[in-house]
């Protein structure tokens, strides 16, 4: 009896491990087929940069290709420069509408139809890229951001930072704030407002007709990006005043649009892939301007007719104190932009409250 009792028990756990295997392998053949490597992908990446725009737009291309790579061809994805398939401002609404699959570009070049997206590029006296990371990666700003591109089917990730620009190149020196009454500056977004706050006149213009536009006093001064840039543009030849810091522009953010319905398509291992080269693309381009804007600046420098200038303190407490008037009054008129703004705001007082101790004290040891 007794071992009769022990061979039905152990062939009831025999029975009970056979199961369990079974259960294993099925769930391991039903994973497997969820992702499907010999299928692939052909997506079209539209961006606003123009062809074979320096670290921007090669940075798109340079991210297409590491995915291609990383994917073992099973992702394959076009670039197309801004106008080669679309005009470049119609980046966003290409990916939300569909047409094709990503984009490429700033969220505050769509302000006209999500204002609150300018706080997921750069707001005038905003935080850095450190602090932008810090914001969008760990403190909640990805997922409101996510949030706010919902309605238009559109999912963003960083991907580049300028980093911190310049204030632009001036025809006259800026002393005072009577400097900028009456000044015509290609200055957009909420920093032009602010600019025309302060008395100026902010024009907007495309970055290829900046140059000519300056040269025959069309305008008076003009922010771009930073010294790399800016001197391959040639603006050193058209004003000599060269100002800083960007108090417009202080830390950049670029974006990866990607349309919802294509993403959802995607099985997840090539989601994760998406997601982690925007991640290194987004570090690799900021160190990449850090690089290049710090030869530059070395280069521009040495040249006898450029003048490198501070913005008297006068006027940036002024361009500083018109900003938050600026952003209070386009909060109280937009709910939307307020909730963004409100979050952006607790996140930036924390970050300059440990920034002031940090870094900020680190740098200011002579």
């Amino acid at each position: 009896m007794k071992n009769t009792l022990i061979t039905g028990l152990l062939i009831a756990c025999s029975a009970l491990f056979l199961a369990a295997c079974n259960q294993a392998q099925q769930q391991e053949a039903s994973s497997t087929q969820a992702i499907d490597t010999s299928k692939t992908y052909h997506w079209k990446m539209v961006t606003t940069w123009p062809p074979g725009f320096p670290v921007l737009q090669q940075g798109a291309e340079r991210f297409a290709n590491n995915i291609k790579d990383m994917s073992n061809r099973r992702l394959d994805i076009k670039v197309y420069a801004g106008g080669e398939l679309i005009p470049p401002l119609q980046t966003f609404d290409a990916v939300s509408q569909g047409t094709v699959e990503m984009g490429h570009g700033s969220a505050y070049y769509w302000a006209g139809k999500v204002p609150e997206a300018q706080f997921f590029s750069t707001v005038p006296f905003g935080m850095t890229a450190r602090g932008m990371n810090a914001w969008l990666y760990d403190g909640g700003g990805l997922e409101l951001w996510r949030e706010t591109y919902k309605p238009f089917h559109v999912i963003p990730f960083p991907l580049g930072n300028t980093g911190v620009q310049m204030g632009g190149w001036f025809n006259k020196e800026i002393n005072s704030l009577e400097d900028i009454k009456g000044l015509k500056m290609r200055i957009p977004g909420i920093g032009g407002k602010v600019f025309a706050k302060a008395g100026g006149n902010p024009v907007l213009l495309a970055g290829s007709e900046l140059y000519t536009a300056l040269e025959r006093n069309t305008i008076d001064a003009t922010e771009w990006i930073g010294p790399y840039h800016d001197q391959r543009l040639g603006l050193y030849r058209a004003a000599e005043h060269y100002y800083y810091p960007g108090w417009h522009e202080p830390g950049s953010v670029l974006e990866l649009t990607v349309n919802q319905r294509a993403w959802d398509s995607l099985p997840a291992d090539l989601q994760a892939i998406i997601s982690n080269a925007a991640m290194a693309e987004n570090v690799r381009m900021l160190s990449e301007m850090e690089q290049k804007n710090m030869f530059a600046l070395q280069e521009l420098m040495a040249r006898p007719d450029v003048q490198l200038h501070r913005f008297p303190d006068e006027v940036l407490a002024k361009l500083k104190a018109l900003t938050g008037e600026t952003l209070a009054e386009e909060a109280a008129a937009n709910p939307k932009f307020k909730h963004v703004y409100d979050a952006f705001e607790a996140f930036r007082a924390k970050n300059k409250a440990w920034s002031d101790i940090s870094e900020n004290a680190y740098l200011a040891i002579e």
